[in-house]
């Protein structure tokens, strides 16, 4: 959350301890209007992000982990030999659990064995490499995909320009309102801002291997345009 507030008045005097940072609320003297204001920017992504992990059964859990730590490796290995930095590459997550059916006759829980999980994300910097990508990872031996989602690495500039959209807007209605209620202008009291990036673009997960090992073209992949959101709550007072 970004807070700005006008003016800003620091006093500080020798030998005082460095000064803390404080709201300053403007006293108004005339109607004051808030409002909130929405703006959206789209942009071609740079990145995305893709998931990949294996599943694995054995009767004991050291043997369930040996399996998945072996074909985990597989799939690792198969990313960095596509060229993938070691820093884009991040494990999300190990879990090892012992799994049991239900007896309907006897009414009780059946130890069946136990299963070990791993997932690796990964971050593409080049987007149109996602569909070979995620098919070679499947070639590899992973079990679970995830992804992709889509993002840009900077956004910064996305962010200034709804920001500028937004501020200019919300200035526009604080006029018209001015100008409704017989003020000539208004005078910017506080500005917040929240910045969130667009929705995430959802991939199917969990694809089982036959189905993505034996297509006949890569996997089609579309990026489209990201949105990043910026929303301004400011505060103007009407003045003559």
């Amino acid at each position: 959350m970004f807070r700005y507030a006008i003016p800003l008045l620091a006093v500080t005097s020798a030998g005082a301890l460095p000064a803390q940072a404080a709201e300053v609320q403007i006293p108004a003297q005339g109607p004051v209007v808030e409002l909130t204001v929405n703006e959206t920017v789209q942009a071609k992504p740079d990145i995305v992000e893709i998931s990949a992990g294996v599943t694995t059964d054995a009767q004991t859990a050291v043997e369930a982990m040996q399996r998945n730590a072996q074909q985990m490796t597989a799939v690792v290995e198969r990313i960095k030999a596509l060229g993938i930095a070691a820093d884009d590459i991040r494990t999300v997550g190990i879990n090892l659990g012992a799994q049991y059916d239900y007896d309907q006759a006897t009414r009780r829980q059946v130890f069946r064995g136990y299963q070990a999980s791993n997932r690796v994300s990964v971050t593409l910097r080049d987007v149109a490499r996602a569909g070979p990508v995620l098919d070679a990872l499947v070639a590899a031996g992973a079990t679970d995909i995830g992804g992709p989602n889509f993002s840009l690495d900077d956004d910064s500039e996305a962010r200034k320009q709804a920001r500028q959209a937004a501020f200019e807007k919300a200035k526009a209605q604080a006029t018209e309102y001015a100008s409704w209620s017989g003020y000539s202008d208004v005078r910017l009291l506080e500005v917040n801002e929240t910045v969130q990036p667009g929705p995430p673009m959802p991939y199917a997960g969990n694809a089982p291997r036959a189905v993505m090992a034996e297509a006949k073209a890569p996997t089609p992949v579309e990026p489209g345009m990201v949105e990043t959101l910026v929303t301004l709550t400011v505060k103007y007072e009407m003045t003559q």
